[in-house]
């Protein structure tokens, strides 16, 4: 199967789809993200997708490269292009190109790109089973709430994980608190059936998914409580979980070595999880 991405207009086969060394992006991470998956071809929660891209590229007073409508229409024809039925669709929005200096220059347009690839759904065994964390020093920069391109020490974080032989790795603040992972949102259930997960704000990146669990846990009557929780608080619940367009709802059974509840994942979680599927299934129609 060929695969084609796009890039400031054109479309192109992936191994030709460059931009410029004198990118922004590039050169000062300058730029920022989204990654929305996709099941029949539909694109799931797409408008809160698109909501957050705005959000991130007037944080960083980034103009759009076009209006919204025709985004849309240009995802939608890459879709179409690749003829995947599942998948994920990364899109990059930079400031542009231009000579290298430290002010945003002037008279430059937005870089866009955009690929499609495969989906990463959770292993089977995963979700049955639960995964594994570990946690590391948070040392990204202050407004975590940006979907920003700089990744750095995201990057650090997860590839500890992957040495430790773990799915993820929560980071902690200089206080002990967990606010997210490298990767996913996070939330712990207590002993009293209350999801605790961190409040939407410049300390964590609120994502698509968590929103989608949070809105299906009201419904279900669960009480949450919105506030970071401790690394003790972590190892002492009931249950945990991690969360993301790519893992979507995924239990954890292991924080630093240490079992949580019961060492299985827990009725929440996977009631949860139940919900997102059907969540998923009125969008897309996929089972």
């Amino acid at each position: 199967m060929s695969r084609i991405s796009y890039v400031n207009g054109r479309y192109v086969h992936h191994s030709q789809a460059m931009v410029h060394m004198e990118d922004r992006g590039y050169q000062f991470a300058d730029g920022v993200y989204e990654v929305i998956a996709f099941y029949n071809r539909r694109l799931l929660d797409e408008i809160p997708h698109l909501e957050r891209l705005e959000r991130s590229l007037k944080a960083l007073e980034i103009t759009p490269p076009m209006p919204q409508a025709s985004l849309r229409f240009v995802m939608r024809e890459l879709l179409a292009r690749n003829n995947r039925e599942d998948g994920t669709l990364y899109m990059q929005i930079t400031r542009g190109t231009a000579r290298r200096d430290h002010p945003f220059p002037k008279h430059t347009r937005a870089n866009l790109v955009m690929a499609v690839t495969g989906p990463k759904c959770p292993k089977e065994k995963e979700v049955s089973e639960g995964v594994s964390v570990i946690t590391q020093p948070d040392l990204r920069w202050a407004r975590r709430d940006i979907k920003s391109i700089a990744l750095l020490p995201n990057v650090l974080a997860k590839q500890a994980a992957t040495h430790a032989g773990a799915r993820e790795a929560w980071l902690m603040d200089e206080n002990g608190f967990i606010g997210e992972g490298a990767v996913s949102n996070n939330a712990i259930v207590t002993a009293k059936g209350e999801i605790t997960t961190s409040p939407t704000d410049q300390h964590i990146l609120g994502g698509i998914t968590r929103e989608v669990m949070l809105e299906l846990a009201r419904k279900e009557g669960i009480k949450i409580l919105l506030k970071p929780f401790s690394v003790k608080e972590a190892e002492a619940a009931e249950e945990a979980f991690l969360m993301s367009t790519t893992s979507n709802i995924l239990p954890v059974t292991c924080i630093d070595g240490t079992k949580i509840g019961s060492g299985r994942p827990g009725k929440i979680t996977l009631r949860l999880l139940e919900l997102y599927h059907e969540h998923i299934y009125r969008q897309t129609g996929k089972r």
